[in-house]
């Protein structure tokens, strides 16, 4: 709303000629959603990223291509320092060259199916016999000794998949929305996703025994099923074994009747992954549409002798280890030395475009800073976009920033990857080694939950920032954006920050699709997006943006745990 100041403090002009601004500028507030809503060129952004750039899984050629693509988008609009950061050695890239999968025989059934990234190649095309693994401990994978030789694996039995009586787009009610500004219950996780079943680790760890036995017997690949249906494939980086479980060496798998089959495989070390440069080795791995996998179960099942035709090439990439993240800034004025940032990972996985996860944050990010740039606002503050990558295998690209600009605590025992300023809810784990930079950030903004548009902000658990937060959405209620809750939220880029006390922020989007359909799909793709939620979501990033850069105080951080 309008703001008139009565008092004469309120109206002082700074030295530098740029007023004391406290509360939202009606006037600018107007301008950025004039430019925003009527002017955007958020989508046409979003659909070069995506339809012609396409997946960019972490480490791979076009992800490098994005990288540079949006380094000199930026730099047409006018952006300054627009350029690339290397986080890195990341490990080996990996691009699919050429995949096809298709029952054969006893009929044709062409598959929806794609490969689990960085699955090695086979030796050539393969017209091999499916064999049925349905077992639930390890002891069931005795009775299959000696009968895998040359197989494809079927991993898991069919799954019943029930008609659906509610949509899978959905927007958050009032209600729920109300909900979330109640307070947390005595355990709960806040916005963030659910905890893992407690049953996870001894499926982890069968599955684990599985893929080790699966390659000591020499099968050829493994097949999954996808977790969704309406040939929905949720697919995500192949596994490899536990090496404490496959030390003997492995001997090549047997040719099937026409061609070999997939090249020798090791186990590797413990904690490395299958990305790694020292190679780890595992088997070829296929997640297939659930309708289909449950077919083909149950035709196994009936006694039909099933043959599947699989032809699977992929390319590593080991000459350039480093993976980049993409910054640009639009300079501050009397402050220019303090920091402002925004962003949004700009990798994704393979099957499908990134385009919901998450194009639409990198596009919302450089468009909030496109459209400050194009309305020549001056803030105080410096602007600083940072489009992140190595999201999806563990926040490696904003970890590692932070750690490289901010501070970092040091690895825990045993250390995760990188050890870089992320991972846990401001989780003290040691003295924070504080950089230069560390006390001139005022905040980070980040947008990573799909399509929907923002109808507010979690706080996570910074009180100090509520009933700012709450005024600068005011301007936007007619927009949906009304709601500021205390809690945290996880899983994305904000967490870096957050976890060394920089104010770090993830905006409260509209589901929409994103569990349910898009989430690291073949459907996460171009057509999935709504332009008019991201057009509202930029506005308002552009928003946070300048009325963090123009107030007198940096924003309030809460205290270190």
């Amino acid at each position: 709303m309008p703001f008139f100041a009565c008092s004469g403090l309120m109206l002082l002009i700074l030295p530098s000629g740029i007023p004391n601004q406290q509360i939202p500028d009606s006037s600018v507030m107007a301008r950025i959603r004039e430019e925003g809503l009527n002017h955007s060129q958020l989508m046409p952004t979003l659909s070069y990223l995506t339809d012609v750039i396409g997946q960019r899984l972490t480490g791979s050629p076009s992800l490098k291509r994005a990288n540079e693509w949006t380094r000199d988008t930026m730099t047409t609009w006018g952006l300054s320092n627009a350029h690339l950061e290397s986080w890195g050695p990341f490990g080996r890239g990996w691009q699919l060259d050429r995949f096809s999968a298709q029952v054969s025989s006893p009929q044709a059934i062409p598959l929806i199916a794609y490969p689990k990234a960085w699955s090695p190649s086979l030796r050539g095309a393969v017209n091999a016999d499916v064999v049925l693994v349905d077992v639930t401990d390890e002891a069931g994978l005795k009775a299959l000794k000696g009968k895998l030789r040359g197989k494809i694996v079927l991993n898991g039995g069919d799954t019943p998949i029930p008609a659906r009586f509610t949509p899978q787009g959905t927007r958050y009610t009032e209600a729920e929305l109300k909900e979330m500004t109640e307070p947390q219950a005595e355990g709960g996780r806040g916005g963030g996703p659910g905890g893992r079943p407690g049953n996870f680790r001894a499926a982890a760890a069968l599955n684990g025994a599985k893929l080790r036995f699966f390659m000591e017997e020499g099968a050829v690949a493994v097949f999954d099923a996808s977790r969704s249906d309406d040939g929905t494939v949720f697919v995500q980086s192949a596994s490899v074994p536990p090496a404490a479980l496959a030390a003997a060496p492995v001997a090549p798998p047997a040719s099937p009747s026409a061609t070999p089959g997939a090249a020798p495989v090791a186990p590797p070390a413990r904690g490395i992954s299958v990305w790694d440069k020292s190679g780890p080795k595992t088997l070829p791995q296929v997640t297939v549409s659930s309708e289909q996998y449950n077919r083909i179960v149950r035709m196994v099942r009936l006694g039909e002798k099933l043959k599947i035709q699989l032809d699977l090439k992929a390319s590593f990439f080991d000459k350039d280890l480093n993976v980049y993240n993409t910054v640009a800034e639009l300079p501050g004025t009397d402050l220019k030395d303090q920091i402002v940032m925004c962003g949004g990972h700009m990798d994704s996985w393979h099957s499908g475009t990134g385009a919901t996860d998450n194009g639409a944050g990198v596009a919302v990010a450089m468009e909030a800073m496109r459209i400050l740039k194009a309305l020549n606002l001056h803030p105080r503050r410096t602007l600083r976009v940072a489009l992140w990558s190595g999201e999806e295998q563990g926040l490696f690209g904003s970890r590692n920033y932070v750690s490289q600009h901010f501070g970092s605590y040091p690895a825990p025992a045993g250390g995760a990857p990188f050890g870089g300023g992320g991972g846990g809810q401001n989780a003290n784990r040691g003295p924070l080694t504080k950089l230069p930079e560390y006390d001139k950030i005022s905040a980070y903004f980040n947008l990573d939950n799909g399509t929907g548009k923002i109808r507010g902000v979690y706080c996570q658990g910074n009180d100090k920032v509520m009933s700012l937060f709450s005024d600068w959405l005011a301007p936007f209620k007619d927009l949906g954006a009304t709601t500021v809750t205390i809690r945290n939220t996880g899983s994305t880029d904000h967490v870096s920050f957050d976890a060394i006390g920089i104010p770090g922020f993830q905006f409260i989007q509209d589901t929409i699709e994103y569990n349910t359909r898009t989430h690291h799909s073949n459907q996460d793709v171009f057509d999935r997006i709504q332009g008019d939620d991201l057009r509202q979501s930029a506005v308002i990033m552009a928003a946070f943006l300048y009325n963090t850069a123009m107030r007198d105080e940096m924003l309030p951080r809460k205290p270190l745990r």
